[in-house]
């Protein structure tokens, strides 16, 4: 199975910013630990701090054949409509992951663009949640 895994903004700051939320471990490290976790699919990883760089990235995973996505998109989960239009332009089934409980912060962060549209949410797991799309993706596909 081919999964695009689709960071946001600050997401690249893991391990160095609010260790409280979103734990200790890096990008790299998350990205290491779902290769190993999903050693038999194929892992495509992205991650952007500019919203038209992923809503681009978003449009050509239909020419990469992809299968599915997971989306953590950040600050943008809560305002962007133009990811949640490139959801929806694209068809392929995605999972919104969040390493925090955002339902659990700010009233702010309980505003999702995407949950309406998404397979499924996942909330507050860590980087287990991203671990937990990938097993729900070879189950229902």
């Amino acid at each position: 199975m081919k999964i695009a895994i689709i960071n946001g903004p600050n997401l690249n700051m893991l391990g160095k910013r609010e260790k409280d939320h979103y734990g200790g471990f890096s990008l790299g490290e998350l990205e290491n630990y779902l290769k190993k976790e999903a050693p038999s699919d194929s892992l495509l990883f992205f991650q952007s701090n500019h919203e038209g760089q992923i809503v681009e990235f978003i449009h050509n995973l239909e020419n990469e054949k992809v299968d599915a996505i997971i989306v953590n998109a950040g600050a943008y989960t809560h305002t962007s409509i133009a990811l949640r239009d490139a959801f929806l332009s694209v068809k392929i089934p995605f999972v919104e992951v969040h390493i925090s409980n955002v339902y659990a912060r700010e009233d702010f962060r309980k505003l999702s663009y995407l949950s309406d549209i998404a397979a499924g949410v996942i909330a507050g797991l860590g980087k287990t949640g991203y671990k937990l799309a990938i097993e729900y993706f070879r189950e229902t596909l």
